[in-house]
């Protein structure tokens, strides 16, 4: 397990739409951590919440197909 691969998975996210895509299936980090190790990476959840924890709102909705709500005082 490695911060090296987590971090290399996020890139692809970020980069390949077709992955990415795939990857929107996901509920969990655990789920996620699955889908990368079928993909040959190698993380923990806790690894893949610590770089994705480094990701702004904008590149975590990108990357996880998530919604960011902005919440107005």
């Amino acid at each position: 397990m490695s911060m090296e691969s987590a971090q290399s998975f996020m890139e692809r996210l970020k980069s390949d739409k077709e992955f990415a895509a795939k990857a929107e299936g996901c509920q969990t980090f655990d789920d996620l951590v699955t889908f990368a190790k079928q993909a040959g990476y190698d993380f923990s959840a806790h690894e893949a919440q610590a770089v994705a924890g480094a990701l702004s709102d904008e590149e975590m909705e990108a990357v996880a197909g998530g919604k960011y709500v902005r919440k107005i005082p």
